[in-house]
């Protein structure tokens, strides 16, 4: 089959960048395929310091944000952040066209708030950060204790390993679960981590592995199918319900009903993309109670119906004559 013309990203560097993370959208978009084309730029295109000790000479200047059709901020070390935008990086900015999607990683989300491009959405950063995010930024509703926010046509994301979640997020958004877990393959990273998931942050973990839910949810994921319960959780993981319940959130973020749901809509999106089972097949091998059910909560969490998602993922990899 021959692609489109790859999707253009242009990632901007600023002095104090962290390697890591700038090189974190080349790596992963750059598994999809060649779905993607990705340039690394800086405001002046010029060298741009890293805090590894060590300068990074991008092959662009700002005149790569003006031909992108997703634009990403890379994260800064904390003591290059300004709370006013530094006219360079303003100018730089100005460059982007209308209707470019926006990412940023990690404080990279810093300046997408000193431009003004999170007024009025819900973001998120590094927990770490949030006090500061909040004094500065008192107008934007932060959300710490999520790994990425996709609030459309901009998205932000946490820490380090929250940039390889959001460009895996931004793969399955534009090309279905089947290129993202193809490129979480290449990458030898975890295919899916909900958007929601909280961070790691600093609080009491049990040392005990047995106190943990982690082996629960591994079995959970394999009995998706079935009608299962917090009471069924709770007696596998050796827990009342309540201990359950609250070592459960402080793991994942979320109760265990909200977080089962979330399980069965991913695997129903890779069916729908995937098989030709009928919704109310998908809706049956997922365990929820009936076919409306599924279109209930898809359209809840993506505003389309299990039919439009398939259309929207399959049809140009469907043979002729086949049904959808």
């Amino acid at each position: 089959m021959v692609h489109p013309q790859p999707h253009r990203v242009a990632v901007l560097a600023l002095d104090g960048a962290y390697p890591f993370e700038l090189g974190i959208p080349a790596r992963v978009l750059g598994a999809a395929d060649d779905r993607y084309e990705v340039v690394v730029c800086s405001c002046d295109g010029g060298p741009v310091e890293t805090n590894a000790g060590f300068s990074v000479v991008p092959q662009h200047g700002p005149e790569a944000l003006a031909s992108a059709d997703t634009v990403i901020i890379a994260p800064l070390e904390k003591a290059r952040l300004t709370r006013e935008l530094p006219a360079a990086v303003a100018a730089a900015l100005a460059r982007i066209r209308p209707g470019t999607r926006i990412a940023s990683i990690c404080s990279g989300g810093f300046i997408l708030a000193a431009a003004g491009l999170l007024d009025g959405r819900v973001a998120t950063n590094h927990w770490e950060s949030a006090e500061l995010f909040r004094r500065w930024y008192p107008h934007i509703r932060l959300d710490e204790g999520v790994l990425f926010v996709d609030d459309g046509d901009v998205l932000t994301s946490a820490g380090a390993a929250s940039g390889v979640d959001l460009c895996l997020h931004l793969i399955r958004n534009d090309h279905g679960s089947h290129l993202a877990n193809h490129a979480a393959r290449r990458c030898v990273v975890a295919p899916f981590r909900e958007g929601g998931q909280a961070q790691y942050i600093e609080r009491p973990i049990p040392d005990d592995p047995a106190e943990s839910t982690s082996a629960t949810r591994q079995w959970a994921l394999e009995q998706l199918g079935d009608k299962l319960t917090v009471e069924q959780m709770a007696e596998r993981s050796h827990m009342s319900v309540r201990t359950f319940v609250r070592r459960f959130r402080a793991e994942t973020g979320m109760p265990p009903g909200q977080w089962l749901t979330k399980q069965r809509l991913a695997r129903a999106r890779s069916l729908l993309e995937s098989t030709d089972l009928t919704v109310d097949q998908v809706a049956f091998e997922i365990g929820f109670a009936t076919a409306a059910s599924l279109r209930q909560h898809l359209n809840a969490e993506l505003g389309v119906s299990p039919l439009a998602y398939r259309r929207t993922f399959r049809a140009a990899d469907s043979p002729a004559g086949v049904a959808l």
